[in-house]
């Protein structure tokens, strides 16, 4: 592991830092998303009632290079039931990671933090969703030991629901 990534909690001064990162790692899928779909991703990437709202509900870990977010994850916990993911489930939303550095672990890693996280906090679950055009985080998840659970369509795309029991 690179020594000079440092891994945190991220903290209320983030929040821009957070924002930038979402939309630029999000913003390849606009080459695999219609512009009407593309548009509704992002207008909430670029929402601050959505990701304040967001931030507020979940614990978000970062990954930093010199005081630059690169990497990201909220886990939101049980208690926050959406049409997606069930009142018991605590849930990843928006594992992202700057394009310049992704190849490093940095998606694993946060994910592991998110996982042990969880474990530490008595969470029974973990949920998430993610897509057929989101090949790298599906293979973090997949060998986490996260099953589908469910397929569903979201923005024209085929999504599927994951659940992790946590022991």
């Amino acid at each position: 592991m690179r020594k000079d990534l440092i891994y945190r909690k991220a903290n209320s001064f983030d929040f821009d830092k957070l924002k930038s990162l979402g939309i630029e790692s999000y913003s390849e899928f606009s080459k695999v998303l219609t512009s009407t779909n593309w548009n509704k991703m992002n207008s909430f990437l670029e929402s601050n009632a959505n990701l304040t709202m967001l931030i507020k509900q979940s614990t978000v870990f970062v990954c930093e290079k010199e005081s630059d977010i690169i990497g990201m994850i909220y886990l939101v916990p049980s208690g926050n039931p959406t049409e997606l993911f069930q009142e018991n489930w605590s849930y990843i939303r928006f594992l992202g990671v700057n394009t310049e550095f992704r190849g490093n672990g940095i998606g694993k890693k946060l994910t592991d933090l998110g996982m042990d996280y969880a474990k530490e906090t008595n969470e029974k679950y973990i949920a998430l969703h993610t897509s057929e055009f989101m090949d790298s985080a599906r293979a973090i998840y997949e060998k986490r030991g996260f099953k589908k659970t469910k397929e569903i369509e979201y923005l024209g795309k085929k999504y599927w629901i994951y659940l992790f029991e946590l022991n």
